[in-house]
């Protein structure tokens, strides 16, 4: 992949645009444009510098994977592979999700009773045979999926500026809290840490990339921006137009359209919101599946997970993958983030931790970009770090299986030594000699 799909494909891995951020409105405009302002300052930035230094130190297929195995060895590899994998099972069935919802506004009939599991199992269905034409499809059909979905916006912002201009709404920049019962501020803040999560998705492919050790940090830092502006922009000018902010639910932006311009942009949005759920599950995909294709090369899954096409996708691991994500639909959006919050901030403190093992281990690295100096790569994990405990500790009202989310996800973390001895069992023993014909 070259820069620009690489930037696509980052930008569906971490966002896929506005389309899901509603429920940040729970405590009004103001608050909610000042999380996703301040936010990307506090989490994005210095997750983006941790993953530009490793990502064009170590450009090796598995990205994050490799970073921690070499900085604090297999064991501790293994289980930053298994907290992203089982991660994954979680946030891949967000995007199906997402995708009803918005199919579901265009014509609810089409997603009634079983009308909605077929078309989620349809989609990953879908990127699953994208995915088998190899890396760069994926990143040059991002390019097109990005620019196809965000133009319905560009059109919403112009309107909503002309009709504030016009109408001299009165700008509502606190709104009114939900009623008892609904969204609320640690909502809020948990839907914005979901919205701008996933930075480091893109490295796991860097054998495909070209140019990694410059490609990286370009296509991070600037896709940091694109994110917030997508996020920023459409909700200022909903403000600016006077959109009663207790009018925006998980896949509003329809509705905000039509009112703004008529029904055909209302269609447009959600036309761009099935676009967005497709873009973020097949960009996700990319970056998911080389997982258990480096882990089978390393003797810790079976030989079969780093089987490739002649395009060079590990076409077993897409599969195997696929089935998992299957079997986790049908859970709620919030329970969902909650959990994928708990995994996905587990691994991503292990790849803090790696980038100061690395500096203090490996001084002479070459690191083509440096996250400053060494004091800089302490510190700069301290921000990330509390947002995730901090999200954690609020994910133990949560129920999954019966259980407290935060139960569960610790349950499901602590699995992965089991399984690390598992695999040193099962798939990393010495083949036997044969005897000789003597």
């Amino acid at each position: 992949m070259r820069l620009l799909p690489l930037i696509a494909a980052t930008f569906f891995m971490v966002s896929g645009g506005p389309y899901g951020i509603e429920d940040i409105l729970s405590a009004g405009y103001r608050t909610g444009l000042i999380l996703l302002i301040v936010l990307p300052l506090v989490w994005s930035l210095p997750t983006a510098l941790m993953i530009g230094e490793l990502a064009s130190a170590l450009p090796e297929e598995g990205g994050f994977y490799v970073w921690v195995r070499r900085a604090l060895g297999p064991f501790w590899g293994y289980q930053e592979a298994w907290l992203s994998l089982a991660a994954s099972i979680f946030d891949m069935a967000i995007y199906p999700t997402l995708f009803v919802l918005y199919l579901g506004r265009l014509a609810p009939a089409w997603t009634s009773g079983w009308h909605g599991i077929a078309w989620e199992l349809a989609l990953i269905t879908a990127c699953c045979i994208w995915n088998l034409l190899g890396a760069p499809a994926v990143g040059d059909g991002s390019v097109g999926l990005s620019a196809l979905l965000l133009s319905p916006f560009v059109i919403l912002v112009l309107a909503a500026a002309w009709h504030g201009a016009q109408q001299h709404t009165h700008v509502a920049w606190a709104g009114s809290p939900p009623s008892a019962g609904g969204a609320t501020f640690t909502t809020a803040v948990l839907v914005a840490l979901w919205n701008y999560m996933g930075w480091d998705n893109a490295s796991t492919v860097a054998r495909e990339v070209e140019h990694p050790q410059r490609n990286y940090p370009r296509a991070i830092l600037l896709c940091s921006l694109v994110v917030m502006l997508t996020y920023v922009v459409p909700l200022a000018a909903a403000a600016w137009a006077g959109i009663p902010v207790a009018q925006f639910t998980t896949g509003s932006w329809a509705n905000v359209a039509a009112t703004l311009a008529g029904p055909w942009l209302g269609i447009a949005i959600v036309a761009g919101g099935t676009m967005t759920a497709l873009g973020m599950f097949n960009a996700l995909t990319l970056s998911y599946t080389r997982l258990p294709m480096v882990l089978a090369q390393d003797t810790l899954l079976p030989r079969a997970f780093a089987r490739t096409n002649r395009r060079g996708v590990p076409w077993v691991a897409v599969m195997a993958c696929a089935a998992g994500w299957a079997m986790a639909l049908g859970f709620s959006f919030e329970r969902l983030i909650s959990l994928d919050l708990i995994l996905y901030g587990a691994s991503l403190i292990l790849e803090f931790v790696a980038l100061v093992v690395l500096r203090v281990r490996e001084p002479l690295l070459e690191r083509p970009f440096r996250a400053g100096n060494l004091a800089f790569a302490c510190l700069v994990s301290a921000a990330p770090s509390a947002l995730i405990l901090w999200a954690a500790w609020n994910a133990r009202g949560e129920r999954m299986a019966g259980m407290p989310a935060l139960l569960f996800g610790a349950i499901v973390a602590a699995a992965g030594p089991l399984f690390f001895l598992l695999s040193k069992v099962l798939w990393s023993r010495p083949k036997p000699v044969p005897l000789s014909a003597d």
